[in-house]
């Protein structure tokens, strides 16, 4: 028999990583069960970690003190950030990670994390006493007793494999499907649902012809994820781009009526942002070709992820198409694509903790809300294992809202708006993303994050030192005069006005296309001072945009403040919204669903209008 645990952990993929270590480094003593040991941050899609609105997630996750970037960049092969020539909010860092060691990485850093414990079993059961989630039953039967459960349990709940007629039972390739707990969970009154997301073959790459493709190297200057100064390669690996033709997509057409997608085997909605080669086919019939990433899964293997070809045809079709792919004619398949269907519950049974409303110390992270991505099942994780810690021992929770991070976002969309098809980030979906940047995340979230125990006092005195640097800085262009004889040469051959008299620098750097680095050139005692203070890179990069981007994040914090104030309108949950007769029908419906904890929340569900707002206004004697 086993020892009780603060938490149980049910799942080791991203989701389940990160909400073990969060719990165990607030002080929980944990167990984290996975049905197999080897797997354990396990990569299941393509080898890759960031893009866009991911890679914001990433970093949000590093500032409050979670592993995913410091896993990401000790195992990177390739660096690039995305969206550079968009303004700060878009760009998004996005690595390439060598699978294998990105698995064994993870491990690593959980087996050196005191309070994580580990179990190879499948858990079949949770074990519910007056409504309270207080351990969990194994394939074993094992009864093992715990304060709190987290479920991630990814695409294993009830799995199938689909690959042309063949279907078969699985999480993933090669890995059992896992049974007994959606079962259990319907019984108890949860809502459950079907979705699916499929993979692309991976390929031999000895025998693709690289020399047709178009190479994509990473970035000279590797940024990273993680604010720890973890060492970066030195070295990077190419990926390649090529495309589909008409060729290609003819044949893949003689395969659509053995496709479980087109014949209404699969039931579950896939993703609609990331569709399967048939998928984009079908949909985008108008197009001629289509491309696809050429990624390597590591520093040393010849394997290789084919990124755009995901599919769930025949094997023999999905070859077929390949051979006519320009790079890819004698190209050799280690394994076809394929789809998955599995179960997932509606993320709005979820409080803002991802806790359950039914069962009380149960709470849900990653694909099992309706979730895609490692990046949004890992943030799910993380806030998973840091509230079960803190509901545990009596204390506040923690939450996040949509103006301080991405994080808050998601879950606000997720048990507000919910899902019907696999939800993926955007930095669309964030109204206040000039706030939300890459780049600031740190400032945003670690100290929020120091203060609950969770981020290290390393983590808070760097963001306390790049404060103070960026304060010496903006005072250090607000005092400088630049003179035209040093500047005006500068300006003029970036197409910009010459200056007639000495200005302060603090003038200068708001106009488009100039650069600080570039103006510190001509003030070396200046550059000098700069970058002999404490985090001075980032500091000046903080400077830099917000200097040029004054305006716009002065207006972005004046809406945030407006919207605050509709949140910190609390609606009890006691509140019939049934006898409120001025609420529309829908509203009612709703609002007696989701519950929303404020006016705030009720005012993004789908279905509120803004005069049913007024109308709970008047009702709370606003």
């Amino acid at each position: 028999m086993l020892q009780e645990y603060d938490v149980i952990v049910v799942g080791a993929g991203h989701a389940g990583c990160e909400a073990a270590a969060a719990a165990a480094n607030m002080g929980s003593s944990v167990l984290l069960i996975t049905m197999d040991m080897t797997k354990i941050g396990q990569m299941s899609c393509n080898p890759a970690m960031g893009g866009v609105a991911k890679g914001q997630i990433v970093r949000e996750i590093d500032a409050l003190g979670g592993y995913s970037g410091i896993v990401t960049d000790k195992t990177m092969i390739q660096f690039r950030m995305l969206n550079r020539s968009k303004g700060p909010a878009m760009w998004s860092p996005r690595a390439q990670n060598d699978r294998w060691r990105f698995a064994e990485e993870w491990r690593l850093m959980l087996e050196a994390t005191p309070g994580v414990d580990f179990w190879q079993d499948m858990v079949t059961g949770i074990i519910v006493k007056n409504d309270k989630a207080c351990g969990v039953v194994t394939s074993m039967g094992l009864e093992i007793h715990s304060k709190a459960v987290i479920l991630t349990s990814g695409t294993f709940l009830n799995g199938i494999i689909h690959i042309g007629e063949k279907k078969f039972g699985g999480g993933r390739a090669g890995e059992k499907a896992a049974t007994g707990i959606t079962e259990q969970l319907v019984q108890l009154g949860f809502d459950a649902g079907r979705m699916k997301t499929g993979t692309p073959p991976r390929v031999d790459g000895r025998s693709l012809n690289y020399n047709v493709m178009e190479e994509q190297p990473g970035d000279e200057d590797v940024v990273g994820f993680s604010y720890k100064k973890i060492p970066l390669p030195k070295k990077q690996r190419s990926c390649y781009i090529t495309y589909t033709s008409e060729e290609v997509h003819d044949i893949l057409k003689t395969g659509f009526d053995k496709s479980p997608m087109f014949t209404g085997r699969i039931q579950g909605l896939g993703p609609r942002y990331c569709p399967s080669i048939e998928d984009k086919i079908n949909r985008f019939a108008e197009k001629d070709r289509h491309q696809l990433f050429v990624e390597p899964e590591g520093w040393n293997t010849i394997e290789v992820y084919v990124n755009g070809f995901s599919s769930s045809l025949p094997e023999e079709v999905q070859l077929k198409a390949l051979r006519k792919v320009k790079g890819f004619e004698n190209v050799k398949m280690f394994r076809p694509g394929y789809a998955i269907e599995y179960d997932y519950f509606a993320p709005t049974q979820l409080n803002y903790t991802l806790e359950t409303k039914l069962v009380e110390n149960l709470y849900f992270a990653g694909q099992i809300n309706g979730t895609t991505g490692y990046e949004e099942a890992a943030c799910q994780g993380l806030m998973a294992g840091i509230n079960a810690h803190l509901k545990i021992n009596g204390n506040k929770p923690f939450t996040l809202s949509r103006s301080e991070a991405y994080i808050g976002v998601l879950i606000d969309d997720l048990i507000t708006k919910g899902t019907e098809e696999p939800y993926r980030m955007f930095t669309s979906r964030a109204e206040y993303r000039i706030l939300l940047r890459q780049d600031n995340a740190d400032i945003r979230l670690t100290q929020k994050s120091y203060e609950i125990g969770l981020a290290d006092y390393e983590r808070y005195n760097a963001v306390k030192e790049k404060l103070r640097s960026i304060e010496k800085i903006k005072q250090l262009f607000k005092e400088l005069s630049v003179e035209p004889n040093i500047l005006n040469d500068y300006l003029l051959s970036i197409g910009s006005s010459p200056i007639t008299q000495k200005v302060k620098l603090e003038s200068i750097i708001p106009r488009p296309g100039v650069d600080v680095n570039k103006i510190l050139n001509f003030y070396p005692t200046l550059r000098e001072e700069i970058f002999s203070m404490p985090e001075a890179k980032d500091a000046l990069e903080q400077v830099e945009i917000y200097l040029k981007y004054e305006g716009y994040l002065e207006r972005e914090r004046e809406n945030a403040d407006k919207m605050q104030r509709l949140e910190n309108v609390l609606l009890h949950d006691s509140i019939d919204y049934h006898s409120l007769q001025s609420l529309s029908m829908e509203a009612r419906q709703k609002l007696s669903q989701i519950r929303p904890k404020t006016l705030g929340q009720a005012s993004r569900i789908s279905g509120v209008s803004p005069s049913d707002i007024s109308v709970l206004m008047v009702y709370l004697g606003r």
